[in-house]
C-alpha cells in the first residue's frame, strides 16, 4: 500500500511539474519564430490543389484519390519527413471497395383525386439531383417503381423493446425514414444508427432501398454496396410533399417520434420511381499518407504523437464534383503545414511526431482504424493524437479534448494564449457514429484533441464546398496554436 501511495505521489508531482511548466514557461524566441513562419497562404494553396478537378473529389480507392495521395507523399518527401517504411514509402495501403454512381433519377407519384371510374390518379413530380434528392453513393444499379412505407427511424431492436418494422410489410417497397434513434441518451441504440446496420436490416426484410429524409441532400459514401439494393435520400421539403396525404409534415412526424419515443410506422399511397446506374469496385485500394519527424531524446523518441486529418471526400458522381475543400482539404492542409514546420525545426522536440492523412473517413473511419491497428514498428506508445477536421470556414475554432490527462488541455490553453483563436472547449468522453478520425485512437485509450473551425460550413457534403469558401487565416491560426501545443507535449 505504501508503495502504491509513493507511486501516486510521484505521479502527482510529475503532473504538477508538467502543468506548471506549461503554464509558466516563456516560449523561446526560436519557437515563436517557427510558429509565426507557418504561412496561411501555403495552407490555402494546398487546399486549392486538393479540391481541384484533377483529384475528382478524392473518393478513397478511386484513381483520383490515388493521384492525390501520391502528390501529398511527394510533399512529405520534399519537406524531409521520414517515410513509414522502405517498401511503401509514405503510403500505407489497405483494402477499400468503392462505388461510382453515373446516373440517377427519382420521380414521386403523389395521390390525387379518383377518376370517373373511381380509380386513384397520381401526380408526377420529377426530382432534381442534389436539389431534391441524391442516391447514397453505394447504391447498386436498378430501376423500380414501388410503394413507400414510412418506418420512423428505420430501426429494428427487439432486444431494446423497440421495432419500427412491427406491423408493416416492406418487401418490394422503399422504406422512408429519418436518421437518428428514439432515445439519443441511450448508447445501446448507437449500433442501430449506423448506416450499415440500417441498410442490412432493411435488405434482410426484402426492401428495395432505404430513403433517408435529410434537411438537405448531401453526398454520402458511408456504407456497403449490396447487390440489388438502392438506398437514397430526399430533402425534408420533398418529404413534405409526400406527407400531405396524411395531412402532416416532416417536422410534425419527427417531433412525435422524439416526444413519444415509440414507433410510428405506416404504408403510404404515394409511390416512387427510382433509377440508378452505378459501378462497384470491390478490389479498390485506399492509402493513408504518413511521414514522421524523429525526436531528439534517445529514450523519449520512442514515444509518438500522431497528428492527423482525413484526406478523402465523396468523389465525383452524376456528373457532379464534390470538391471537399472545407471537408477536409482544409484539415489536411493544416496537418501538412504542421509537418513542414516541424521538419524545418531545429533542434527537434524530444518525442517523435507522425503526420498522417487518413483515407476512408467518409466511408466510416476506415483509414484511421487501419492505422491504429497497424502502428509503425519501433515505437513504444502513442502519447497523444491531434485531429483536424473542417478547419477552413469561420473566424474562430473549437477544440474537443480528452478529460485525462489534464496537461493535454493545459498545453492547448497555453498555446492559445499566444494565438487566441479557440473560442471554446469540449470534453471527449465517448465516441458515436458521427465521430472523426480521433475515435479509433480514443477507443484504444490514447488521449485525443480534435480541432475544427466554427463554420458555418454551409455546403457540407455538397458541390458548393469549394476553395471560394475557404479563409486562409483561420487555417493558419489553428495551425499555429496546434504547433505550439504539440511542441509542448513532445518536449515534456
Amino acid at each position: 500500500m505504501k508503495k502504491n501511495l509513493s507511486l501516486l505521489a510521484v505521479s502527482l508531482i510529475l503532473l504538477m511539474t508538467i502543468s506548471s511548466w506549461i503554464q509558466a514557461a516563456e516560449i523561446p524566441p526560436r519557437l515563436k519564430k517557427a510558429a509565426e513562419s507557418i504561412d496561411p497562404l501555403l495552407a490555402y494553396q494546398l487546399t486549392r490543389t486538393m479540391a481541384s478537378e484533377e483529384f475528382a473529389g478524392r473518393l478513397t480507392g478511386h484513381e483520383g484519390y490515388t493521384r492525390a495521395a501520391r502528390w501529398a507523399a511527394s510533399k512529405f518527401k520534399e519537406w524531409g519527413l521520414k517515410p513509414l517504411d522502405s517498401k511503401n514509402g509514405y503510403l500505407q495501403p489497405y483494402p477499400s471497395p468503392y462505388t461510382v454512381v453515373d446516373k440517377a433519377s427519382m420521380t414521386l407519384h403523389l395521390p390525387g383525386k379518383p377518376d370517373s371510374e373511381g380509380k386513384l390518379q397520381y401526380e408526377k413530380v420529377e426530382l432534381k439531383p442534389e436539389k431534391d434528392f441524391l442516391p447514397l453513393l453505394y447504391a447498386d444499379s436498378g430501376e423500380h417503381t414501388a410503394g413507400l412505407v414510412f418506418a420512423g427511424w428505420g430501426i429494428s431492436a427487439p432486444e431494446l423493446n423497440y421495432d419500427d418494422y412491427a406491423g408493416i410489410e416492406v418487401k418490394g417497397k422503399f422504406i422512408l425514414c429519418f436518421r437518428g434513434t428514439p432515445d439519443p441518451t441511450r448508447r445501446e441504440f448507437q449500433h442501430h444508427d449506423e448506416h450499415r446496420t440500417r441498410m442490412r436490416v432493411a435488405r434482410e426484410r426484402g426492401a428495395l432501398g432505404v430513403i433517408y429524409i435529410y434537411p438537405e441532400a448531401q453526398a454520402n459514401p458511408n456504407g456497403d454496396w449490396q447487390p440489388g439494393f438502392m438506398p437514397g435520400m430526399i430533402t425534408e421539403k420533398t418529404a413534405d410533399l409526400i406527407f400531405k396525404e396524411i395531412n402532416s409534415t416532416t417536422g410534425e412526424l419527427k417531433k412525435a417520434l422524439q416526444t413519444y419515443r415509440r414507433p410510428i410506422s405506416f404504408e403510404l399511397k404515394s409511390r416512387l420511381s427510382y433509377s440508378v446506374s452505378s459501378r462497384h469496385f470491390p478490389d479498390g485500394i485506399g492509402y493513408n499518407i504518413a511521414g514522421w519527424v524523429e525526436g531528439s531524446d534517445p529514450k523519449l523518441k520512442k514515444e509518438l504523437i500522431v497528428v492527423g486529418g482525413h484526406f478523402d471526400h465523396c468523389g465525383q458522381h452524376l456528373g457532379l464534383l464534390f470538391p471537399g475543400a472545407d471537408d477536409n482539404a482544409s484539415g489536411s492542409a493544416v496537418v501538412m503545414v504542421l509537418a513542414r514546420a516541424f521538419a524545418s525545426l531545429n533542434p527537434k522536440p524530444k518525442r517523435s511526431i507522425m503526420f498522417v492523412l487518413f483515407g476512408g473517413e467518409e466511408l466510416g473511419l476506415q483509414g484511421s482504424t487501419y492505422f491504429v491497428e497497424h502502428l509503425p514498428a519501433g515505437f513504444e506508445k502513442v502519447t497523444a493524437m491531434f485531429n483536424f477536421d473542417m478547419e477552413g470556414e469561420g473566424d474562430g475554432a473549437w477544440c474537443g479534448v480528452s478529460a485525462e490527462p489534464a496537461h493535454l488541455k493545459e498545453a492547448i490553453e497555453r498555446a492559445n494564449q499566444e494565438v487566441n483563436i479557440i473560442r471554446g472547449f469540449g470534453v471527449i468522453r465517448s465516441v458515436g457514429v458521427r465521430g472523426s478520425d480521433f475515435a479509433p485512437f480514443f477507443l484504444k485509450g490514447i488521449p485525443c484533441a480534435s480541432f475544427g473551425s466554427n463554420g458555418p460550413h454551409l455546403a457540407y457534403h455538397g458541390t458548393g464546398d469549394t476553395i471560394y469558401r475557404i479563409n486562409p487565416e483561420i487555417m493558419g491560426s489553428i495551425a499555429k496554436v496546434a504547433f505550439l501545443s504539440i511542441y509542448f507535449l513532445a518536449q515534456k
